[in-house]
C-alpha cells in the first residue's frame, strides 16, 4: 500500500519557538495544537495525528458558540446555517475550524496563516482571516485580522477555544480569577435565557478561589477592564507554585468558561477551556456585541498566554 499521500489529521504542522517557549500552529483550522514554556504543558492540545478534540485550540468565527436553530435575521434577509451540533438543534462555533488554511509566513517565532472563506447560503458574506501566531519572552500572542472583502455589511464575531492547565493540578484544585460581573444562564440546548449578575453567586470569581466542584460551560460578560481596556483571566496551583495567565485585548468583552466536563475519556474534566470572545452565545440572534463588519474594513483581535503566577 503506497502511504505517500498520507497527512496528520490536523494537516501541516508549523513550529515555532523562542525565549523557552514553543507552540505548534495547524493547518486543519488554523488553531494552536500545543503550547509549552521550559516543557511545561500549558495547553491541553492533542497528537498530530488525531482529530482536533472539543474545538481544542481552534479559531471560531465569524461566529462563536451557539445560534439557536441555526436561525437568524440581517437586515431584509432570513438566514438558515447548517445545524452542525444537531444534538442541540444548533449552528456552533463558525466555519473555518475545520478548513484547511494556507501559510503566509513563517519564521522561527512566528507564523501567518489565512483563509478566504466564500459566501455560502447561511452566510452569503466573503471574508479573508488571517493569524498571526507568534512565541517570544512574554508568552504566546495571538494577532487576528478579519476583512469583509464583499460588498455589504456582513454580521460578524470572534473567538478562540484554548484549553489551558496546570500539570499535575486537578481541576478542582485549580484557583480562578475571573474578572466578569455578569454570568448568560442557558436552557437545556446551553442557548441564552436570561444575564445574572455573579455579586453573591456560587458563580462569582471576581476575588480568585478554587472551582471546586463548579461544573462550568457558561459565559461571562461585564468584564472588569484594565487600564489598556483588555482583561485576563488567570489559574493558578493551591500554594501559587505555578499559574497561567490568559488576555484580551478590548476587543473582547465576554469570557467563556468550560470544565470539560461533557468531554470522555482522558479529557474528562483535565482542563479548562476559557475563550475570550466578542460577542456571547446567539448573538446573530440577539444582536448583542455583533459587529457590523462593513465592505473593505478589518476588524482586529489579539489576545496570549503567559505563564506564571
Amino acid at each position: 500500500m503506497d502511504n505517500s499521500d498520507q497527512r496528520p489529521a490536523s494537516g501541516a504542522q508549523w513550529t515555532i519557538s523562542a525565549a523557552g517557549h514553543e507552540a505548534v500552529v495547524v493547518e486543519v483550522g488554523g488553531g494552536l495544537r500545543t503550547y509549552r514554556h521550559g516543557g511545561v504543558d500549558y495547553l491541553d492540545g492533542y497528537a498530530e495525528d488525531e482529530i482536533c478534540p472539543g474545538c481544542a485550540g481552534q479559531v471560531l468565527a465569524p461566529w462563536p458558540n451557539r445560534i439557536r436553530d441555526g436561525q437568524y435575521s440581517w437586515g431584509d434577509r432570513d438566514l438558515q446555517l447548517t445545524l452542525s451540533e444537531p444534538e442541540r438543534g444548533v449552528a456552533i462555533h463558525g466555519l473555518v475550524n475545520w478548513v484547511p488554511w494556507g501559510l503566509e509566513e513563517w519564521t522561527a517565532d512566528a507564523v501567518t496563516v489565512g483563509y478566504h472563506l466564500p459566501p455560502t447560503p447561511g452566510y452569503p458574506w466573503p471574508l479573508r482571516l488571517r493569524t498571526r501566531w507568534s512565541v517570544g519572552p512574554d508568552g504566546l500572542r495571538a494577532e487576528h485580522e478579519v476583512t469583509n472583502t464583499g460588498g455589504e455589511p456582513a454580521p460578524f464575531g470572534f473567538a478562540v477555544h484554548p484549553y489551558l492547565r496546570l500539570p499535575g493540578v486537578p481541576v478542582d484544585d485549580l484557583v480562578l480569577g475571573l474578572p466578569a460581573r455578569s454570568r448568560v444562564q442557558v436552557d437545556s440546548r446551553l442557548l441564552p435565557v436570561a444575564v445574572s449578575p455573579v455579586s453573591g453567586s456560587e458563580y462569582d470569581w471576581t476575588s480568585p478561589r478554587r472551582i471546586g466542584g463548579a461544573q462550568l460551560d457558561m459565559c461571562f460578560g461585564d468584564v472588569v477592564r484594565d487600564d489598556d481596556g483588555g482583561s485576563a483571566v488567570s489559574l493558578a496551583a493551591p500554594d501559587s507554585s505555578s499559574g497561567v495567565r490568559i488576555w484580551a485585548d478590548r476587543e473582547f468583552g465576554w469570557w467563556q468558561v468550560f470544565t470539560g466536563d461533557a468531554l470522555t475519556g482522558q479529557r474528562h474534566r483535565r482542563s479548562v477551556a476559557i475563550e475570550p470572545m466578542t460577542c456571547p452565545p446567539d448573538a446573530f440572534r440577539s444582536g448583542r456585541d455583533v459587529v457590523a463588519l462593513k465592505p473593505g474594513v478589518a476588524w482586529r483581535g489579539v489576545w496570549g498566554v503567559r505563564p506564571g503566577v
